[in-house]
């Protein structure tokens, strides 16, 4: 779900009779969300006013101008958060049953943070073309779609054929959310070292989901070069077996064309954001440029060891909630999708998650420090200093209703 939340390395036996032993299954039972009405049925009354014959009119009105849908459903408040359950956590691919607990737990954050309801759907389905049509032939009943846990590179596609069909904002959290926070985390890190975007150099390490997503929104924000780095080394024009994403990144990225490894690339980098499973050494660490920025996101193991990077980085981040400067996605989606919901946004735009980064990295302000260069998901300001921002970039692009 989020680079922020940590996976129990080994999960308790479901045959195990004393599960309730342990604090997360008992805040498990039953559910973590549920369905509540907002209206009373009290009467005779307030039962021909809710549904039959009252709710007959509601829906010849909307027959006739589907537009006040809008007004007299909970639809453009209601998201659908979307799994296959083949990339869940740090569990891989468990399966869509094995997801529904993550995808309660993103729905308790949208209410909770946002006000913004959701509803889990985990398909028992991982075809491309069957999952598309699942949720296309869903979409009527929602007001944006939140893409959770799927595997790439399929995630990519999916998610641009669902932005291509459908009216509605569609948003791969694990992509986009990732890449949002890490952008105010790096607005507010380089304005820390008093330096802007454009003089940085940067390695990504892993090209992934929250990779590719990571590069593409440092680009956006004008980041001065960035090279990416798979299991394989540096991503580069001209290397072979590259897939679609990869030859497009490597368009796109590693301007000086470097090759060799991750380490090979840090040495004088100014940046490194690790979004891989893989380790670095202290050593590579301490060959980065001076005042170096570490943003090691990998959970529940960062690439690097926070204390070891610290010894030689101005400003290290991680996702994990025991450290400092967690780089957590709860500080972006709820926000994100409360935003394009108010002013019913056809989709979320590339300016959209940058004027959230932006709007995020605004809330440290004048409190910022080494330790502190993203806001803590509970500071109350985030979610809508982000809706604020996102609102006003929709009206900006022209994909806002209203």
């Amino acid at each position: 779900m989020t680079t922020g939340v940590a996976v129990a390395a080994t999960p308790a036996s479901a045959s195990d009779e004393n599960l309730d032993l342990d604090p997360a299954f008992a805040l498990h039972r039953g559910g973590k969300i549920e369905i509540r009405s907002t209206v009373p049925v009290r009467d005779a009354d307030d039962l021909a006013l809710a549904y039959t014959p009252g709710v007959a009119r509601v829906c010849t009105a909307i027959a006739d101008n589907p537009a006040l849908a809008d007004e007299y459903t909970w639809v453009p408040n209601v998201v659908a958060v979307v799994t296959d359950g083949t990339a869940v956590l740090g569990l891989g691919d468990i399966g869509p049953s094995a997801a529904m607990p993550v995808m309660e737990g993103k729905a308790l954050l949208f209410k909770e943070f946002a006000n913004v309801d959701a509803v889990p759907l985990c398909l028992d389905c991982t075809d491309v073309d069957a999952l598309v049509e699942t949720v296309v032939r869903l979409a009527p009943s929602f007001g944006g779609v939140n893409l959770e846990d799927i595997s790439a590179p399929r995630c990519f596609e999916i998610e641009e054929r669902l932005r291509g069909l459908l009216d509605i904002p569609v948003f791969h959290d694990d992509q986009h959310g990732t890449a949002i926070v890490a952008l105010a985390a790096l607005q507010n890190a380089a304005r820390l070292t008093g330096r802007p975007l454009g003089d940085l150099r940067a390695v990504v390490a892993g090209a992934g989901a929250s990779g590719v997503a990571v590069t593409r929104i440092l680009l956006e924000a004008g980041i001065g070069d960035i090279a990416v780095s798979d299991s394989k080394g540096l991503i580069y024009e001209g290397r072979e077996g590259l897939n679609q994403v990869k030859q497009l990144l490597a368009k796109d990225t590693n301007r000086a064309g470097r090759t060799g490894s991750t380490e090979d690339a840090l040495e004088g980098a100014d940046v490194f954001v690790g979004l891989s499973g893989s380790t670095v050494s202290e050593a590579a660490i301490a060959s980065m440029a001076p005042e170096s920025i570490v943003f090691a996101l990998s959970n529940p193991t960062p690439e690097v060891h926070p204390d070891v990077a610290a010894k030689h980085a101005g400003v290290v981040a991680t996702g994990r909630s025991d450290f400092p400067n967690q780089i957590n996605n709860v500080l972006a989606f709820p926000g994100v999708f409360r935003g394009a919901i108010d002013v019913r946004a056809t989709a979320i735009t590339e300016n959209m998650k940058v004027a959230a980064a932006n709007a995020l990295a605004g809330v440290v302000g004048d409190d910022l420090s080494a330790t502190y260069v993203v806001p803590s998901p509970f500071d109350a300001r985030v979610a809508p200093a982000v809706a604020a921002a996102v609102s006003a970039q929709a009206r900006a692009d022209g994909v806002a209703r209203r």
